[in-house]
Parts: C-alpha cells; structure tokens; sequence
C-alpha cells in the first residue's frame, strides 16, 4: 500500500500559507484597498455625494474617482486616498506595526 504524503499546510494558517507562497504582502494590499474603496462609497452614499461631486471636489476626474471606488486597483496613492477621506470629512490612518 502506497503511503500518503502528508499535505504540509494543514494546521498552518491562512496567513502562514500566504506567505509562504509568497503573495501575503499582495493580498494584504488588495484586502486593504477593497475595504478603503468600500468605506469611501458608503460614506459617499451616506452623505449623498454623487460621483462627479466628490470628483469635483477632490479636484480630480471622474476617471481618477472610478479608480479610487475600484477594490481591484491598488495602484490608488496616498494622496488620492487621503483626499478622498477629507472631501467626506473623514480622515485617512495608516500605521505601521511589528510584524507578527
């Protein structure tokens, strides 16, 4: 009889996967833009600021705002982010902590 190979990952977390494949600090990224992106629209909609308004008032385009609201782009900069947070009366926290 043949024996299994055991699958090294199980027990292991899903963090500890990611990392591994070498993809935690992408992921991570992504997961953070789709939430910034999600909580600007909500507030956007909470205040009912339409697309052009918010991009008028960033004094920005309605391309660069569509951008901003896309969760799957991470390319959105800081600045653009923390534009987004003031026109809303909100503001943008970034921290940078010790890796666990």
């Amino acid at each position: 009889m043949a024996k299994k190979k055991k699958n090294p990952h199980i027990g292991s977390t899903f963090e500890s996967f990611l990392k591994e494949e070498g993809i935690y600090e992408e992921v991570t990224a992504a997961a953070m833009k789709r939430v910034l992106a999600w909580q600007i629209a909500q507030a956007m909609k909470k205040q009912r600021v339409t697309k052009s308004a918010m991009a008028k008032r960033m004094r920005t385009s309605r391309a660069a705002l569509d951008r901003l609201l896309d969760a799957e782009n991470t390319s959105v900069t800081l600045q653009t982010m923390g534009r987004a947070a003031a026109v809303l009366g909100k503001e943008l926290s970034i921290t940078l902590k010790d890796a666990a």
